[in-house]
């Protein structure tokens, strides 16, 4: 019992747990693809510009993720199949050595009752019986007899069918990783194109070093005036509530919020993130830092700008070289959308999550880019917004 358990549950595990795994890694590998498609997208877009710029570099480098990605969730597939060849090996050897050991008690059974038949025919071996009790016991001997003999037959055609399945099953698997293999030895070939373009294209950008270091400290310069103007509202909720509690309504938002965090919806529709939160290396500066206070997300056209959650819009401002910004305050929490244009909210105004806030601004000397730099704080401390947004 306890060795026709552990079969059964070799099984179980191979067919149903891996393979849910495994559905899940081709979901992942599908939806990755279709972001390698919408990259590829935004590349052409650029490639149209005879410059090329830093934000060209971050395209490439998330392209480049995501491939990474691809052949590491190819590398997953290959090593489950694998694991599961080895486990349906293990329950074929275990089931073929239980159906020897079936096939040659059967056969003996068999033999026995050939024997028995032969010195004792079933019909004297009945009337042979003293009296009614015994024959009675007789006859129902010799039907679990023939019940045995028949339970037998099926068991030893059920285990030999199981064993047949198990091995058409190890034969797919064989399959699917032979092209799982050629798949991943293609994803590895576009990785390695696409690597020697980042290389063409850093290497264009190296002799702008003087205008990459002016346009990094511009950058620092309009992320300081975001943050200035963070701790102004702040200050400004501080003065007019003394006792420093927010309103029942904001307190209530505040709480939503955090219960809804990595469940967020995109400050845009349709996009990818082209630089991080936090210390980052410079994209072709070397041994430069950058400290980014929130997100890039880079889109292609006209794209619109969202609230990521319902809330008061407390500042609408212009910051000079960088189009319009806009401050949405939740609660104790503030979520900050920059390089806007076409404004469609004012200050003091209550929305709702997702309402368009805006246009991000596009760039058409740069293939038509629309990127929004996005930032959240939580009071005076910065967010990551990649640990607050839904993961695409």
């Amino acid at each position: 019992m306890s060795r026709l358990f552990l079969i059964m549950a070799l099984l179980v595990f191979s067919l149903f747990v891996q393979g849910q795994t495994r559905k899940d890694l081709e979901e992942q590998r599908k939806k990755t693809l279709e972001d390698i498609n919408y990259v590829d997208n935004l590349i052409k877009e650029t490639e149209k510009q005879k410059s090329t710029g830093i934000n060209d570099i971050k395209i490439i480098g998330n392209r480049l993720g995501l491939r990474e990605k691809v052949i590491s969730g190819l590398q997953d597939e290959i090593a489950l199949l694998k694991d599961r060849i080895e486990i349906n090996t293990l329950a074929v050897s275990l089931m073929e050595k239980d159906l020897e050991v079936l096939r040659r008690e059967y056969a003996q059974t068999i033999v026995n009752s050939y024997k028995t038949s032969k010195s004792y025919p079933q019909i004297g071996y009945l009337l042979s019986a003293k009296d009614f009790n015994q024959g009675y016991k007789r006859i129902k001997y010799l039907q679990q007899m023939a019940r045995f003999r028949r339970n037998e037959t099926e068991i030893i055609t059920e285990l030999k069918e199981q064993i047949d399945a198990s091995k058409r099953k190890m034969n797919e698997d064989l399959e699917n990783i032979s092209g799982l293999k050629q798949n991943e030895e293609s994803q590895k070939s576009l990785l390695m194109q696409e690597q020697a373009r980042k290389r063409k294209l850093l290497n264009s950008l190296i002799n702008k070093e003087k205008q990459l270091r002016r346009e990094l400290e511009e950058k620092k310069k309009i992320a300081q005036k975001i943050e200035s103007e963070i701790n102004k509202i702040i200050e400004e909720e501080r003065r007019r509530s003394s006792s420093n509690e927010l309103t029942p309504e904001m307190k209530l938002i505040s709480d939503s919020f955090i219960e809804n965090k990595g469940r967020l919806p995109w400050p845009v529709e349709k996009g990818i993130i082209t630089e991080k939160f936090g210390q980052q290396d410079h994209p072709v500066l070397t041994y430069v830092k950058e400290n980014n206070p929130g997100i890039e997300i880079t889109s292609n056209g006209k794209t619109t700008a969202r609230s990521i959650f319902k809330g008061e819009v407390v500042r609408v401002f212009a910051i000079q070289g960088a189009n319009m910004s806009i401050i949405v305050k939740h609660g104790k929490y503030f979520s900050v959308y920059q390089n806007l244009v076409n404004v469609k909210v004012v200050k003091n105004q209550m929305i709702d999550t997702k309402q368009e806030i805006g246009e991000v601004f596009c760039d058409e000397k740069n293939g038509s880019a629309s990127v929004l730099k996005f930032m959240i704080f939580e009071e005076r401390e910065k967010v990551d917004p990649e640990v607050c947004i839904t993961k695409k």
